[in-house]
């Protein structure tokens, strides 16, 4: 599977565009994409969700292994994607180390048996 820096340079350059057209649609500085393609930085989820809507492309491209971006991701319930949201507006707030503990936490509590 492709480092989504390197996706991102493929997607780009198969569309005919340069960073400045993304800039130019996002409003993410080139030196920012620059640094993203070279995998010197890795966006935040919303960031790609702004560059995939730049070339015209699902999310979910970036993630999976073949063309039509549809083959690595599981298919969500209304359920799931309500909850999902949910999740989002809460930890979109939180720093980076607020969100590992929130994680780790959530790892606990899936691996270790209910006590009843």
């Amino acid at each position: 599977m492709l480092k989504i820096g390197e996706r991102i340079r493929q997607c780009r350059r198969d569309r005919g565009l340069s960073q400045g057209d993304i800039e130019q649609r996002t409003g993410l500085l080139r030196c920012y994409l620059s640094r993203v393609e070279n995998g010197h930085t890795v966006p935040s989820l919303q960031t790609l969700a702004k560059i995939a809507r730049a070339l015209e492309i699902p999310l979910a491209h970036f993630f999976s292994d073949n063309e039509n971006g549809k083959a690595a991701l599981p298919q969500l319930s209304e359920h799931d994607m309500i909850f999902l949201q949910q999740l989002y507006s809460y930890t979109s707030a939180m720093k980076d180390k607020e969100r590992e503990q929130l994680l780790a936490m959530v790892k606990r509590m899936a691996t270790e048996p209910a006590s009843n």
